[in-house]
């Protein structure tokens, strides 16, 4: 992985980003060390160093069991419990897959909502599927999961027989307390533990990420090195100008100061779709705090040229933009030739697709460098495992970093209770009386 900071540079003035390097340097021995906001929640810091070939092992063995009996999986979690599992599966799994037979099971994802749409068409779709289910939650009473796992675990149950819904369903929880947990050793599910010291947004690299990814085929062990080798690379005794991701927090803060308020993380590949919205959920949720933050968007280019590019290229300079990019594709198709050539694109006929694509990408970064918008480029070899593991562990380090630099707490999210006390206060669960008369009264 590399990152290139060239054309966001730039837009700072001289010695801007080495102003930097003592707050970084600072931040990182805070991490390191445990002095920092959240030190309960640095478990993910050296999580990939800690995954053994045993642990890779066992995951990949009751992803087995799934595979072999399911042909489908529905994932259970909402935020981080899922969204990691679901960016690298996109990202590497064939985007027709669902098209065609496989020898794994589909991946479908639920418990991240409260559509009754949705989890009806669910329902309908898994009636006479051999599906499994991996329920994802600390607690247990997560409202979008805890539903969701209700209306599955008693399908599956009906539909397959207690037995072997005991063998597809598996529980990834707290090692000792919980409603999730209290459920899976009285079923006699296979669990997985979160670690308590690891947020659901850090999560991917636990089993609440491996599990799906290795159900879904994919190859976990290089998942893992990848972000083993980012590890060492964003390590505290690296030098700042050779740490990815210090540079990475450096500039973005060093842009922020100056103006920039938003980061739009960009892609041109389809497949990176849903690294947008685990990267989102990442930063949006560790730095949108005590009145601070850059706001976190995303775009998928060249698509979203034709909705947002107008904006990215003219509307108010208060962006910068992070690309990520993918050196070589792992399919090669060319542009044919026509004989009419009624759409005047005889003179792209050859050229490998990739080619227009760099073309629009590298055109796109000149458009938006010119217009006011700094660039930063990260780019990668191939979409596969191994790299985008280190585009897992680069984005984390990044972002402890980073908010740290904001003087935020970058490992708790207190907003995120507000709306849990309303919504329980209206639909008067115990415990929230005095809310419910308060919210009345406001109505």
């Amino acid at each position: 992985m590399k990152l290139d900071i060239t054309k966001a540079a730039s837009f700072l003035a001289a010695g801007e980003i080495e102003k930097f390097e003592a707050p970084v340097a600072a931040a990182q021995k805070a991490l390191e060390e445990g002095t920092c906001p959240g030190n309960d929640f640095l478990g993910w810091m050296h999580l990939p160093s800690s995954i053994t070939p045993a642990f890779i092992e066992e995951i990949n063995a009751t992803a087995k069991t799934l595979q072999e009996n399911c042909d489908a999986v529905v994932v259970a979690g909402i935020g981080g419990s899922y969204l990691g599992a679901r960016m690298v599966i996109d990202a590497l799994s064939n985007s027709f897959g669902w098209l065609q037979e496989s020898r794994y099971p589909r991946i479908l994802f639920a418990g991240n909502n409260i559509g009754e749409d949705y989890l009806s068409e669910l329902v309908a779709y898994l009636k006479g599927v051999r599906f499994g289910i991996i329920n994802i939650s600390k607690s247990g009473t997560t409202t979008e999961t805890a539903i969701t796992f209700r209306l599955l675990k008693r399908m599956c149950e009906e539909q397959r027989g207690k037995e072997m819904a005991q063998k597809v369903i598996v529980a990834v929880t707290d090692a000792k307390k919980g409603a999730a947990r209290t459920t899976a050793d009285k079923e006699g599910y296979k669990s997985f533990i979160i670690p308590d010291n690891v947020g659901g947004r850090f999560s991917v690299l636990t089993p609440v990420g491996l599990l799906p990814i290795a159900v879904a085929g994919l190859d976990i062990a290089q998942l893992v090195k990848g972000a083993q080798d980012m590890e060492k690379e964003c390590g505290l005794d690296v030098p700042f100008q050779q740490n990815p991701a210090a540079v990475y927090a450096a500039v973005r803060n060093a842009l922020y100061q100056g103006g920039k308020k938003i980061e739009i993380l960009a892609n041109y590949q389809p497949k990176l779709h849903n690294l947008g919205e685990w990267w989102k959920q990442l930063y949006g949720e560790s730095e949108g705090k005590d009145g601070k933050g850059i706001f976190p968007a995303s775009v998928d280019l060249t698509t979203d040229l034709h909705s947002m590019g107008q904006w990215i290229q003219d509307g108010e300079r208060t962006i910068f933009e992070t690309v990520v990019s993918v050196e070589q594709p792992n399919s090669s198709l060319e542009v044919p030739s026509d004989e009419e050539n009624l759409d005047g694109l005889n003179f792209l006929a050859g050229k490998r697709i990739d080619e227009v694509n760099k073309m629009a990408e590298l055109g796109t970064q000149l458009a938006h460098v010119d217009g006011g918008v700094p660039n930063l480029k990260i780019s990668i070899a191939k979409l596969d495992e191994y790299h985008v593991g280190q585009l897992i562990y680069f984005f984390e380090k990044g972002c402890g970093i980073s908010g740290l630099l904001l003087e935020v707490n970058p490992f708790n999210q207190p907003g995120v209770e507000a709306y849990k006390k309303n919504m329980f206060a209206l639909l008067g669960k115990p415990g929230y009386e005095a809310e419910t008369e308060a919210i009345k009264a406001r109505l």
